[in-house]
């Protein structure tokens, strides 16, 4: 007495999946509207596993969606707001013909518009959610940012673009939040830690620029739209946040004016968009009490671990050098460097940049300032070179960054080869090769400290000097003792007493400690190896199998690495030994 038994294609996989065309129906929408609903709401298409299931046994290629998603999209308002979009274009279009301008008129004002605002809180709960998500939509809305006036692209989302990506540079520099800057054919990679999220986005270099034939640019600009909304709603948290002015508001009048370069209505934002002068603040000191607090519950979470707390710290060591890197140094950019990126990085550490105001609006001071610390140059000549400032190539503003110190700028100077741009993304896991001008690069930037190693091992090296001549003369004086006759030997003996008394007297004082250096990166090393190898003991049976997999996957790269250098140091040799060749 079982129920009716279904029939082979009314059930699983065929009733969870359905096509586009019969969505389509469903939702009563064209396909141009069920796209941009799609994308406004996060829903794509699916690869069922078992196709020929899914469409009845036919091996028709088809696109399909899930079946939940397609229901979840029947009740939402924005289908009425298309619906009512779609009547209004028909109406204007009758208008139009008819040549009934008083009714043209009515009909374009009360033109129906939708609000994101519902889509974004529903696809993002919180506001973390929204920064893990930011990558995408910072790529994008950089991209349409520098896309040129044409019909394939709006200009109004064109100009919100550039303004919600200024506007978050502009946040960026007011919190000092970049850590990362990588320039490469494709563009300037930059990072930054944003409420403790790490977002990575790319900025494309500014070149001559003709739209491809095979971009649809309908879908992009559907999703640079909802992008451009979404990161308006993220400015406006960040913004007042950090007791910032949303809209930006410049903080000083512009001071070097040129009428001819923009119109008067868009003189303040280029002022804003050129990222020189500061922004409004709202008044209210950031007290750092909430840093503290942020310090403690970190500590009370991790009090059980103390080399997440040590390496914590070095963490933020490093950090706050890095946001005070460029303070008080003032940079003169010359015309042909790039002039919004190197401003966006120096001010982002604290630094100030400037150009000649007849370059552009934004310039808030010119070359002949006697402050200017360094001029950014790219060319391999200068003329009128002043000695009260230093002249470097663009490549030491990344570098320094990257490195968290000041590099020495006589590599940089102009007209002299720059070492190599290394992408300061790529970490080498232990036993894998490390590049030769990476480790050369990494030996710049603790040069520091080996001159002090150095400095300090040559002050202790003359007390040792000191030590062997008195062991010398006590040897001669024990070699003329066995010399000399028996009869005088304990004469001898009693002075040799006395004198020594006399010196421990004199050597005998009081001297000032030296303090032991304790290099904690190699102390964490040490901890972590251990920590290593008591882990390696705690490894079940059922996983050993795996792990020695992995192992030896490591120790073959670090065999290869091994090669590598090896054939480094045999070319150097070699090299070394061509050369006394010649000499000689």
């Amino acid at each position: 007495m079982g129920g009716t038994k279904k029939k082979k294609f009314e059930r699983g996989a065929a009733t969870a999946f359905v096509s586009r065309n019969k969505a389509l129906k469903k939702l009563q929408l064209n396909l141009a509207d069920f796209r941009t609903l799609c994308i406004f709401k996060g829903i794509y298409p699916v690869e069922p596993l078992h196709k020929k299931k899914v469409n009845k046994g036919s091996t028709a290629v088809k696109t399909y969606y899930n079946l939940k998603d397609i229901q979840f999209l029947s009740h939402d308002q924005l289908i009425t707001k298309f619906r009512e979009k779609k009547h209004y274009v028909r109406r204007l279009k009758r208008a139009v013909a008819k040549k009934n301008r008083f009714a043209e008129s009515i009909i374009r004002d009360s033109k129906p518009v939708y609000s994101l605002k519902s889509v974004i809180k529903e696809r993002y709960p919180t506001f973390i959610d929204a920064l893990r998500d930011l990558d995408d939509c910072l790529n994008l809305c950089f991209v349409f940012a520098s896309f040129p006036h044409s019909k394939r692209v709006h200009v109004e989302m064109v100009q919100m673009c550039k303004k919600r990506t200024v506007e978050f540079q502009h946040y960026v520099i007011a919190a000092k939040a970049l850590r990362k800057v990588f320039v490469s054919i494709k563009g300037i990679y930059y990072q930054a830690d944003i409420k403790g999220e790490t977002i990575t986005w790319i900025v494309s270099h500014k070149r001559g620029f003709t739209h491809p034939q095979d971009v649809d640019y309908k879908i992009m600009q559907t999703f640079a739209e909802y992008h451009s909304v979404l990161l308006g709603h993220i400015n406006i948290k960040l913004f007042s946040d950090k007791n910032l002015v949303y809209p930006p508001e410049l903080a000083e009048p512009q001071q070097f004016i040129d009428q001819d370069q923009c119109l008067e209505t868009d003189r303040t934002d280029e002022n804003l968009a050129s990222l020189a002068p500061a922004i409004k603040t709202t008044g209210e000191t950031q007290d750092e009490e909430d840093d503290d607090a942020e310090v403690d519950a970190l500590n009370a979470i991790s009090a059980d671990d103390p080399d997440f707390i040590e390496k914590s710290k070095l963490e933020a060591e490093s950090v706050k050098k890095l946001q005070n890197l460029f303070k008080g140094l003032r940079f003169f950019l010359n015309r042909e460097v790039p002039r919004e990126e190197l401003t966006f990085v120096i001010r982002a550490c604290s630094g100030l940049a400037s150009w000649d105001y007849t370059l552009g609006v934004g310039a808030t001071y010119q070359e002949d300032d006697n402050s200017i610390t360094h001029h950014v140059i790219d060319r391999p000549a200068v003329t009128n070179q002043r000695l009260d400032r230093t002249y470097v190539q663009p490549q030491w503003v990344f570098d320094s960054i990257n490195a968290r110190t000041l590099l020495p700028a006589k590599d940089y100077f102009p007209g002299v080869p720059c070492p190599p741009h290394l992408s300061p993304f790529v970490e080498e896991k232990e036993g894998e090769y490390v590049p030769e001008d990476k480790v050369k690069f990494l030996k710049r930037i603790q040069g520091e400290a080996e001159e002090e190693e150095e400095e300090s091992s040559e002050e202790d090296e003359p007390g040792a000097e000191d030590d062997e001549s008195d062991e010398e003369d006590d040897d001669e004086e024990n070699k003329d003792s066995l010399e000399k006759p028996a009869g005088k030997k304990r004469k001898i003996d009693e002075k040799k007493i006395k004198s020594a008394d006399a010196k421990k007297a004199k050597t005998m004082a009081v001297t000032e400690g030296v303090l032991e250096r304790v290099d904690k990166h190699k102390l964490l090393q040490q901890q972590q190896a251990e920590d290593r190898r008591l882990g390696e003991m705690m490894i079940p049976k059922k996983h050993k199998r795996l792990y020695n997999k992995i192992m030896t996957s490591r120790k073959k790269s670090s065999q290869e690495a091994r090669k590598l250098q090896e054939k480094k140091d045999k070319l150097k040799e070699q090299k070394k030994k061509g050369k006394k060749l010649k000499k000689a």
